[in-house]
């Protein structure tokens, strides 16, 4: 299983949410360069397997999952969008209060690559058919610099999107 990570994430209330991968963004892999493209998740998210949320990829720090709900995935223009419920544990309360505080590297995702599903030229691969195993918060650094994880204290009104944009506006400035 392969593992890949970004950075932003919005708190609300017991929530996270954010962007576990952008789509179209080229990120520096060991010695060979990257992309996923539109559309890669979509047969992981059709089929409704069961995929985790994790902390750091730890098997142990389960924050939440699809099959019971806890865990909601899309994939959109921009890449794959989650928001999941924080559980009342260890793992989830130490989440939250570093999402809380600025302090989350980013998300994450674990996966393998389903059928047809990679292209090479040279030193480049891109990815257009992934099977989603897992994703992940992470503390450190997540290898896709796109994603984004948010604490979410309240619902919003507002379209997620534009919401988002305020964010990387702010971190932009």
């Amino acid at each position: 299983m392969e593992r890949r990570a970004g950075i932003e994430l919005r708190a609300v209330g017991r929530k996270l949410a954010g962007y576990a991968a952008v789509f179209g963004q080229d990120t520096r892999i060991h010695d060979f360069t990257e992309t996923i493209l539109p559309g890669a998740f979509s047969d992981s998210l059709r089929q409704g397997r069961d995929i985790l949320a994790l902390a750091d990829h730890d098997q142990r720090a389960v924050l939440a999952r699809t099959r019971s709900g806890t865990l909601r995935l899309s994939e959109d223009s921009r890449g794959l969008a989650f928001e999941l419920d924080v559980p009342d544990t260890s793992a989830g309360r130490d989440i939250l209060a570093l999402a809380e505080r600025g302090d989350i590297g980013g998300a994450s995702f674990g996966f393998t690559i389903g059928k047809d599903g990679e292209r090479w030229q040279g030193d480049r691969r891109q990815l257009s058919n992934i099977i989603l195993h897992e994703i992940s918060v992470v503390q450190s650094w997540p290898a896709y610099d796109g994603t984004e994880v948010h604490a979410r204290h309240r619902p919003t009104r507002e379209a997620p999107d534009a919401g988002l944009k305020r964010v990387l506006a702010r971190w932009r400035a």
